[in-house]
């Protein structure tokens, strides 16, 4: 892999959903701007097959495979992986899953679910790590939240709930880590041309199983992590990523009447 400025070079990082989308991309980011990376997602293959992509720099990652919907035992996986590497620079919390389902479809169970993996999950990892960012008074925590984490949208009624939910968690986490040099971002992508809507859970709780149009005209989860590093470096609280389809977020803002005019009639994303 072709060195890039090292950016990142001393740094540690760990990475959530790092076997696919957006946080593969993220990883040879980090790596080849010199971090040491921590990648976890639920397929453990999948990790595998990113850390040997990473060629030469493969020895500078470590594979921690866990499930977001079951962190029963985080606490201990956190605190084995910080005796390895003794300080954590930057907490990337990408894992999560999406949903293809009305409101009236989607048993309590699945709601559940979802909140498990995208709200509970992010948060039990990030509350197990910030003691030790306390402890060095430094770190970044990165949170993925969604265009539809600002707005309601058809068929995402538990994603998009969940989504939300993590911007009142971070936002408070910030005002009161401010004190300890700790920094929080919070990713608001649009369309990126990933498998989310494959793995969307149905009314069912089965894979949507197919990819949504809108997200055919996506940007390349390559593209979307330069925004993300960008962002990341600039120590941006809240980090748009996407194309045009933003404009629906400043829509929804300025005027509220004409969002909900459209909401409905817009393309998935």
């Amino acid at each position: 892999m072709k060195k890039k400025h090292e950016t990142f070079s001393g740094k540690y990082a760990w990475i959530t959903g790092a076997s696919s989308g957006i946080g593969e991309a993220l990883v040879y980011e980090f790596i080849n701007r010199g971090a040491k990376v921590i990648i976890s997602s639920n397929d453990e293959q999948g990790l595998e097959r990113v850390k040997a992509a990473c060629g030469g720099r493969s020895s500078e990652i470590i594979c921690v495979p866990f499930d977001l919907s079951d962190t029963s035992d985080i606490a201990n996986l956190v605190e084995r992986q910080m005796k390895i590497i003794g300080k954590l620079d930057y907490l990337i919390n990408i894992g999560g899953i999406s949903q293809r389902a009305r409101i009236d479809e989607t048993p309590m169970w699945l709601d559940r679910k979802i909140f498990e993996i995208n709200y509970f999950g992010t948060i039990a990892l990030t509350k197990a790590v910030l003691p030790y960012m306390i402890s060095h008074k430094s770190g970044h925590i990165v949170a993925t939240s969604s265009i539809t984490g600002r707005f309601g949208f058809p068929l995402r009624s538990a994603y998009s709930a969940s989504k939300q939910a993590l911007h009142g968690f971070f936002e408070t986490l910030f005002l009161e880590n401010k004190i300890n040099n700790i920094r929080t971002s919070v990713l608001i992508p649009g369309r990126v041309r990933t498998n989310i809507s494959f793995h969307a859970l149905n009314s069912e709780g089965k894979e949507h199983g197919k990819m949504d149009e809108g997200l055919l005209n996506g940007i390349t989860p390559e593209k979307a992590a330069r925004i993300i590093i960008r962002g990341i470096k600039r120590n941006k609280r809240e980090i748009l990523v996407g194309g045009g389809e933003l404009t629906i977020l400043y829509i929804r803002r300025i005027c509220p009447w004409f969002f909900f005019r459209i909401a409905d009639k817009l393309k998935s994303t």
